[in-house]
């Protein structure tokens, strides 16, 4: 086979001039050896697998970054406060010796001691598993050998905690699910494929610029057979300590084979990264067709489907398991409608916007009902819980307050956990190597003289590097007396989001990051002064340090931004020199690091004059500032919120009955056994479930595509549709008599009309009716004390309506009421008293929506083979309970059954499931009736295997 044609060199892209060799090929730190510890090597070549203790002292544990809880041999096995003592040089030594015994008398949480002990009621495992969007491992394929695992960068303080939780430190066993991320494929077919599309802002630094671009990679993608899946995950175990899990997410399966096929990997990063990362800080993306879209979000539903799945094949009860970050928020609920008594933790590590603009996501309502899966919700900061709480009111009408969101038939807690990092192993690292003190005192020897200014940040908008360099310009305008005496050294390293924006986008920030530098090196530069020294690329882990330790002033401009740990670095790092630090209120850290000078990014005169602030700060209020950072930063650190994390949910979990928790209903589940079925079953309740509650009950006439949407399902031979509503016949027959497939049961049973039949059977005929002008009477009195309230008489019961009524005299009149025919009528007639919506009814008690739904089941035939294969029933108040209670008693299996409770409440009910508004009835029906919307495009993706194309 002819190798592909390579393309004329003259059409190789010149390189962006700020990604010139000539700039790229110049290190931060003077005289490091570019073959050695170079800052300019890609990711995978920054760290090796090496494990940072000796395997002979201490149990083996997890090593994904440069942060290990395992100390050194050499370093705290002492015995005794005399051995930790000896050969200390120095009192400062000495005292830091010392702080690393364990004091015995010291008191600890039971919780974080022995969580079972603690809550003996919740019966835990013992083990915790942490589902988060991929492994630390950057992975290599070699068919037939052991997989190559390198480092991967990003979220140190997350990977720091998972390490925390599998050490030996930590009284829990740990399990760590992840997908495997983009694996890179093996050296004969690495040499002709292409490289994974990044973002060009994200990754600014080619390998080689005048490279002629590779092939693109064979349309039959890699494949990787279940011998090699097993070999990964064995050496993962074996080799890495902590257990670690991988989701395989495949574009196709060879079932016969068993072989997984993977072409598009980026695709399960593409609505996470694209549309809500985007969102989440405060940025929309162009408007589109929305095929590119719908797309996106089938993969994201199929991706936390299958990571539910996987996590559901090692679930033991009691475990407990948190759920992490943007890519998996449909998670929770996933998991809760597999096991509904699940114990769930989510922690979102970006910002979540104010509901004007969560508003503007399509997917808005199933993304929080994704996460209202979860026992308990974290977040960085308290304005993300409070906008959290704010949408699932205004978006799904759920009760929240500060605590958290009533959902579900639950309470969901929704609470604050500002994360830390491993404070001692930084300081370890950032002070405990040679390495970094030749490289300050290259820094400081280099910049002689001048005051030194570190930003470091990812290379995305949201960073705030624009915003930081146009306020360092007007710093050096308004205080001339400081041009040639300061310099701003700033690090873009690559962005480990993948926004998927278009080339212009990308070169459009590039170039005004360049065009920026050069104008202020132009402006105010000169042949023996750069004030802007910019360099886009990776650290090295001692140049990181070193430029944390030599700097005076720390400054982090992000106008969005979760949780900043670089803040937290510098502080650790400043311990000596105790240099400012400037943080933006934008930032999660903020709330934390009181003891920072706040400032606006927006605001470029205000950052200007915080630089001035902190360059002439006298050094008695530097040292002040930095004892208290310091003292919160080594306190607060990724143990500790590791721990409290795990506490609160623990004290929730104990302190809220989760029993009566109604899982969001499983669209997927449903699409599965309707059509696996042959004899299926429908049974809806009208008001509230077909069409939304409404002031006037005259007005709750249904919709057009109600009406459409269930013709096209009553049409099905397949299909015996009932409406069992608390309605009149004539108000049945004048909306739905139209569709004569349709079943019809008025007054709560009292009345039913076959499909294809014109005339009512009455089924109280015999009954007493003598207690009607008893209630009327109590009835009428209470119409002409209530202003709007007014009576509807059916031919079996009579109700008593205050929807039109002030809502709280309403509710009042109501009560009053209810205790009058309860101490009347109730007593000497055979009816119940019912509190509806709004209204009062008074009706014989052996008439109710259950003996309607066991009359339908029972008339299929008595044996079990004559029974409905699928039975879906929807209502949203109490008098639809009794449908619920009968269908529970029917003996009919349980996943045939779909009972479902409609509406935000969160009572507590005998449905098996939950949907939120009418709106979504129609959706679910839609969805059976073959119609794969925005909505259902995840459901019919997960049951067809594919993407349907049609946007209908």
């Amino acid at each position: 086979m002819a190798s592909p044609p390579t393309r004329p060199a003259q059409e190789t892209p010149e390189p962006h001039p700020a990604l010139h060799p000539s700039v790229t090929n110049v290190p931060v730190t003077p005289g490091v050896h570019l073959a050695g510890h170079s800052a300019y090597i890609e990711p995978e070549l920054a760290h090796d697998t090496n494990l940072p203790f000796d395997p002979d002292q201490v149990t083996p544990g997890p090593q994904w970054n440069a942060n290990s809880y395992f100390a050194p041999k050499e370093d705290d096995r002492a015995g005794s406060p005399t051995e930790v003592a000896a050969g200390a040089r120095t009192s400062e030594e000495l005292l830091r010796r010392l702080s690393k015994i364990p004091d015995p008398l010291a008191k600890h949480d039971l919780a974080d001691v022995d969580p079972r002990a603690a809550h003996p009621g919740l019966n835990l495992s013992g083990r915790v598993i942490s589902a988060t969007f991929a492994v630390p491992y950057n992975i290599g394929y070699n068919p037939g050998n052991d997989w190559e695992l390198k480092s991967r960068r990003g979220t140190s303080a997350l990977f720091d905690s998972f390490s925390y939780l599998a050490s030996a430190s930590s009284p829990w066993n740990h399990v760590l699910v992840g997908w495997t991320g983009e694996i890179r494929e093996p050296p004969s077919a690495a040499a002709t494929a292409a490289p994974t599309q990044v973002n060009k802002a994200a990754a600014p630094i080619p390998v080689d610029a005048r490279a002629v671009p590779p092939s693109p990679p064979q349309a039959g993608g890699m494949r990787i057979g279940r011998e090699d899946r097993e070999r990964l995950e064995k050496q993962l175990e074996r080799d890495h300590g902590g257990k670690i899990v991988p989701v395989w997410l495949a574009d196709e399966w060879d079932e016969e084979k068993k072989v997984a096929v993977i072409k598009d990997q980026h695709r399960w990063r593409r609505y996470a990264e694209h549309e809500l990362y985007t969102l989440f800080h405060y940025k929309q993306n162009e408007p589109a067709d929305g095929r590119a879209a719908r797309k996106s979000w089938a993969d994201y539903y199929l991706l936390n489907r299958l990571f539910a799945d996987r996590i559901m094949e090692i679930y033991q009860p009691g475990d407990i398991v948190m759920v992490h970050d943007y890519h998996l928020l449909l998670l929770p609920s996933l998991l809760r409608s597999r096991h509904s008594t699940i114990y769930v933790g989510f922690f979102l590590h970006v910002p979540f916007p104010s509901s004007e603009f969560y508003r503007c996501l399509s997917r808005r309502k199933e993304i929080l009902e994704g996460v209202l899966g979860a026992n308990m919700v974290g977040f960085q900061s308290y304005s993300y819980s409070r906008h959290f709480s704010s949408c699932c009111t205004r978006i799904l009408g759920f009760d929240s307050s500060s605590a958290g969101v009533d959902a579900y038939g639950a309470h969901v807690a929704v609470d604050v956990f500002p994360i830390g990092i491993n404070a001692a192993s930084t300081q370890r690292q950032a002070f405990g190597d040679p390495t970094i003190e030749d490289k300050i005192k290259g820094i400081r020897e280099l910049y002689a003289g001048k005051k030194i200014i570190v930003g470091r940040d990812r290379l995305d908008s949201v960073r705030g590097v624009a915003q930081k360099l146009q306020a360092f310009e007007i710093f050096l305008e308004r205080y001339p007396d400081w041009v040639g005496k300061v310099v701003l050294i700033q690090v873009t390293s690559p962005s480990n989001v993948q926004e998927d924006q278009e080339d212009d986008d990308d070169n459009k920030f590039v170039n005004k990051i360049a065009d920026l530098v050069a104008r202020i090196n132009g402006t105010y530069g000169s042949l023996s002064y750069t004030p802007v020294q910019h360099f886009p690329q990776y650290l090295s882990r001692e140049e990181y340090f070193a430029l944390l330790r030599v700097a005076d002033v720390g400054l982090i401009t992000s106008v969005r931004d979760g949780m900043n740990t670089t803040s937290l670095e510098y502080v650790i790092c400043q311990k000596d020199n105790h240099g400012p630090l400037i943080l933006s209120e934008f930032s999660g850290t903020a709330g934390s690091l009181a003891g920072a000078l706040h400032i606006n990014p927006w605001d470029l005169g205000g950052v200007a004059s915080a630089i001035e602030e902190a360059l002439n700060m006298p050094q008695d209020k530097c040292d002040e500032q930095h004892a208290e950072l310091y003292k919160h930063v080594i306190a607060n650190n990724v143990q500790a919120w590791t721990n409290n994390f795990l506490r609160r949910l623990m004290t929730n979990l104990s302190s809220f009955d989760q029993s009566f928790a109604t899982p969001a209903l499983d669209k997927t589940k449903v699409l599965l056994q309707y059509r696996k079925a042959k004899k299926r079953l429908f049974m809806f309740d009208y008001d509230g479930t077909l069409t939304p509650i409404v002031r006037d009950p005259q007005a709750a006439i249904p919709s057009d595509r109600v009406i459409r949407t269930l013709k096209t399902l009553a049409s099905d031979p397949n299909n015996a549709v009932w409406i069992i509503s608390g309605r009149d016949q004539k108000f049945l027959d004048e909306w739905m008599g139209s569709i004569s497939e349709l079943g019809l049961s008025a007054e709560h049973g009292s009345f039913m009309r076959h499909p294809r039949c014109d005339d009512w059977e009455n089924l109280t005929e015999t009954t007493d009716m003598s207690w009607q002008p008893e209630v009327m009477k109590v009835f009428e009195q209470y119409t002409e004390r209530t202003p709007g309230a007014h009576i509807e008489r059916k031919k079996i019961a009579l109700t008593w309506h205050y929807r039109r009524a002030d809502p709280v005299f309403g509710v009042h009149q109501a009560r009053e009421c209810q205790k009058t025919l309860e101490n009347s009528v109730a007593k000497k007639f055979d009816v119940e008293v019912m509190t509806g919506k709004a209204n009062l009814e008074v009706r014989p008690r052996f008439v109710n929506k259950g003996e309607i739904a066991k009359r339908l089941v029972e008339g299929y035939g008595d044996k079990p083979e004559d029974a409905p294969e699928f039975v879906l029933c929807l209502g949203d108040d109490f008098t639809d309970e009794d449908m619920f209670r009968s269908l529970r008693q029917s003996g009919l299996p349980k996943d045939n059954v779909f009972s479902v409770t409609v509406g935000a409440s969160s009572k507590q009910t005998l449905a098996s499931w939950h949907l939120v508004e009418p709106s979504d009835v129609i959706s679910v029906i839609s969805l059976l009736n073959g119609s794969a919307d925005a909505g259902n495009v995840g459901a019919v993706a997960a049951v067809e295997g594919s993407i349907p194309e049609s946007r209908l």
